[in-house]
């Protein structure tokens, strides 16, 4: 697992299962998310998609031989639920049927998360390489899985993956110095501290790419809807209480958690940090478990140069202002609603964060 984290960071260690291998009636899963984008389209779609019938996860555990399996699994699963749910043109829904729910349920149980598509299956596990001898990167990469027939959405999705491959060189930075015993060692702090700082630099330019390939107004109106919460849903046929969830977000990646443990970057507790908290639960259990190490390392402020530990904590403000940047552009210019697909004053939180991180320096 460690030189999984070091080589490829929060991606999965092999890449993404591209089809469904784990019986014959799995493939219409495979053909049905293929015609997602089409089927969103029609006034029918629901009626279409609570009659098919979905094949049962057929084991009792998910074996670490069939894990790429189970998240393919779950992901077509899941977009077919935030498809049924939040389908654009449709009025509002409360209630995914039981073919859809009671396998969702049941995957995501077994997975360790909640019943809702989340950053993990939007892109962590939502990639494929034109060219496995080639880096998995803008160009070299396309998604399994999408909402709607518009490219726009691919890109928006691939530049996540494009920085989750990227970001893998930050945790290499840190169990390398875990590895040599170097927290006590000034040299080798710094050493470290220089080689996220690049990173981050790296992570920024993919991240300014952003409008390349992506309108805001599609963007807004005709994919976003798709990654929204669950509010006050129904999972028929599944024995839990109606479900709120909160919908896909960037802020379930597991990169700036783990950098701001690793930094120890006081955030004052409040109603935005215990968002952050909650955040975790749709993050991959592993991811969790890893996020939560990272906040038992020691401190390394009091070894690093200023000047190095400062370009850290600039890059991370720096990744956070296109960040807040993007979400002026994308979406408040076009919502009075001041809360992004997970929940948050998206807006408020992202200038609470900067703010705090540069508060930060030495």
């Amino acid at each position: 697992m460690t030189e999984c984290l070091r080589t490829r960071g929060f991606l999965p260690c092999e890449d993404p299962e591209t089809e469904l291998r784990v019986g014959a009636s799995f493939a219409m899963l495979d053909e049905l998310g293929a015609e997602l984008p089409s089927l969103l389209l029609e006034a029918d779609c629901r009626a279409y998609l609570a009659g098919r019938q979905i094949p049962d996860w057929p084991y009792e555990t998910v074996p670490n031989r069939l894990l790429g399996q189970a998240r393919l699994y779950y992901l077509r699963l899941a977009f077919l639920a935030s498809g049924y749910i939040n389908q654009i043109g449709q009025p509002a829904c409360h209630l995914l049927p039981a073919n859809i729910a009671r396998p969702l349920a049941r995957i995501c149980h077994l997975l360790h998360r909640p019943p809702i598509l989340s950053y993990d299956g939007y892109a962590l596990y939502n990639w494929k390489r034109f060219d496995r001898d080639l880096p998995v990167a803008l160009g070299n990469i396309d998604t399994l899985q999408n909402f709607v027939h518009l490219y726009d959405e691919h890109w928006f999705i691939l530049v996540h993956v494009e920085i989750e491959a990227i970001a893998a060189n930050i945790l290499d930075a840190i169990i390398a110095l875990e590895e040599s015993d170097g927290f006590a060692d000034e040299a080798r702090v710094n050493a470290a501290l220089s080689q996220i700082a690049e990173t981050l630099d790296r992570l920024l330019v993919v991240l300014k790419r952003i409008p390349e390939k992506m309108s805001d107004e599609l963007y807004f109106s005709r994919f976003r809807p798709y990654i929204g919460m669950f509010h006050d849903v129904e999972y028929e046929g599944v024995d839990l209480p109606r479900q709120d969830h909160r919908g896909e977000t960037g802020a379930q990646s597991s990169i700036m958690p783990t950098l701001i443990g690793f930094m120890k970057i006081p955030h004052q507790p409040n109603k935005l940090t215990r968002h952050l908290i909650d955040m975790r639960q749709y993050m991959p259990e592993s991811h969790r478990r890893w996020v939560e190490y990272a906040e038992t390392l020691p401190d390394v402020k009091p070894l690093a140069e200023p000047e190095v530990w400062n370009r850290v904590l600039e890059g991370m403000a720096a990744f956070r202002e296109v960040h807040y940047h993007w979400a002026i552009k994308y979406i408040a210019r076009r919502s009075n609603d001041p809360h992004g697909t997970g929940g948050t004053p998206y807006l408020k939180w992202l200038k609470y964060l900067i703010d705090e991180t540069r508060a930060h320096m030495k």
